[in-house]
């Protein structure tokens, strides 16, 4: 039986500063043949994330060798009860046209009816479970708060946006890159007002945002940002850090702490950083909440959707310099 060609991406080498095109090479090989417990998937969807910059340097990926990234697949051949041909699955083995799995690293998708697919990898992805706990676990959202969500137009951002409107917020803050994405949050998404963070210091932004101050910040970005927020909140203010965009491509040379930092303690802020695979247990809670929302058109899967493998390394430079809103996914096959 002849074994399909597998299309995958290497990363060849380090970058310094932002990384380019040149720090990656597409390679092909023939599937091996699989071994009991095995099952060959057919990938549909990648995920592209900001987290996979800072793996880009030392002591991340290995150079000349398979990636790791968020897919999701279709089953094609098994020799694993657990995986049978048609089966569709999560798994972490992306940035290739197919993926060796066993049934302890590709897990069946659950069936939501009405719900697409690629939903998977972003609101129903690690991405919207970033968003959802940053707000229900770490930072506790009550009702009536005001939030403010940082990279506000990006997979997390337009998650947690959407999920502090319909956890009952009382208003809901984004700062993003230019005005045609904070105007596409508030029309679109239902924040209540969002701003380019290039238009002046963001503190006197988020004042005029919230001129009675801030109760939640979700940190998707660090630096200024988060040096604002502090000026911002409320005395007992909760900050949920989740991301820093505004130093990966600084890993050498991160930028200063915040001028601001013992603020936290005059103000009784709490500030906790968090990592979504310490909270996975919460999953079933998003699905719950989420999915109705998903099938109302209440919650919308925001998302930019690059077409092909050839593809999706521009996805990824594209991804880290804001070229889309909501969650970057790259489709890689036919879904039917």
């Amino acid at each position: 039986m002849t074994r399909p060609t597998v299309r995958a991406v290497h990363q060849v080498s380090r970058p310094v500063g932002a990384p380019t095109a040149a720090d990656f090479a597409f390679v092909e090989e023939t599937a091996p043949a699989l071994a009991d417990g095995q099952a060959l998937v057919e990938n549909v969807h990648q995920s592209v994330d900001p987290y996979m910059r800072e793996l880009m340097d030392e002591g991340g990926w290995e150079l000349n060798a398979p990636l790791e990234g968020r897919a999701l697949g279709r089953v094609v051949e098994s020799r694993s009860t657990a995986l049978p041909v048609g089966t569709l699955v999560f798994h972490r083995k992306a940035w290739r046209t197919h993926s060796v799995v066993t049934a302890d690293d590709a897990h069946p998708l659950p069936d939501f009816a009405g719900v697409p697919l690629s939903a998977h990898l972003g609101v129903l992805g690690r991405t919207g479970l970033s968003a959802w706990v940053g707000l229900t676990r770490i930072a506790r959202l009550r009702p009536d708060e005001t939030v403010f969500v940082s990279a506000a137009a990006g997979g997390v951002g337009t998650a947690a946006g959407q999920f502090a409107r319909l956890l009952g917020a009382g208003r809901v803050i984004g700062s993003t890159g230019s005005a045609a994405k904070a105007a596409h949050l508030t029309d679109r998404l239902g924040f209540d007002t969002a701003f380019d963070y290039h238009d002046g210091p963001i503190a006197d932004r988020l004042r005029e945002a919230a001129p009675d101050g801030l109760h939640v910040y979700l940190d998707n970005v660090g630096g200024d940002h988060l040096a604002a927020a502090i000026d911002v909140l409320r005395d007992r203010g909760r900050i949920a850090w989740c991301g820093a965009v505004a130093q990966y491509d600084h890993a050498h040379n991160p930028p200063a702490a915040p001028r601001n930092l013992y603020d936290i303690v005059g103000k009784s802020l709490r500030l906790e950083g968090f990592l979504v695979r310490d909270h996975l247990d919460a999953r079933p809670d998003l699905y719950d909440f989420a999915v109705p929302h998903l099938r109302s058109g209440a919650l919308i899967p925001d998302e930019t959707v690059v077409h092909g493998f050839d593809r999706v390394v521009d996805a990824f430079l594209g991804m880290l310099r804001g070229a889309n809103t909501g969650k970057m996914i790259v489709q890689l096959a036919d879904e039917s």
